[in-house]
């Protein structure tokens, strides 16, 4: 959770596995009420992230800075769960398929079979690009990609 500096507003942020999204939650901290709530896909490159709004939000004065610091979360949000979909189409395809079947995880021991069929697959110039958004780690292992920005309001 993180609190806005007027103490009144929180971002929580939560991932829903059924929907495949990381949820980015506006609350007003008083009453705890959910004022709304930006929606980011982040498996399937054909949903596009969404933002909804409580009913009651017609009925709240909701400061112009407090709605862009939620909508700035939203947008950094999108950035780090979608900037794998801006890739070249081919490559977007490759890193797809791969988070379905691996769903984001893969052991080391089950690395090198599949890097030596990305190697095939993809041109190594993309490799490092696809390792990273597949699995959050490079061709070599590495330091593990820190995932959505969302973590970071935890």
């Amino acid at each position: 959770m993180s609190l806005h500096p007027s103490g009144r507003y929180s971002l929580t942020c939560v991932y829903s596995v059924a929907d495949d999204a990381w949820y980015v939650e506006l609350d007003e901290v008083a009453g705890q009420r959910q004022l709304a709530i930006g929606i980011v896909p982040d498996e399937d490159p054909a949903r596009e992230p969404t933002v909804w709004f409580a009913e009651r939000w017609s009925e709240r004065d909701i400061p112009y800075d407090v709605v862009r610091w939620f909508m700035d979360a939203v947008d950094r949000e999108i950035r780090t769960s979608r900037d794998w979909m801006e890739l070249r189409p081919e490559i977007v395809e490759v890193i797809h398929e791969l988070r379905q079947e691996y769903l984001g995880v893969i052991d080391d021991e089950d690395l090198p079979p599949v890097l030596a069929g990305l190697r095939a697959r993809v041109p190594e110039a993309d490799l490092a690009d696809v390792m990273r958004h597949a699995f959050g780690r490079g061709p070599e292992g590495g330091i593990p990609h820190h995932g959505p920005s969302c973590r970071t309001y935890e």
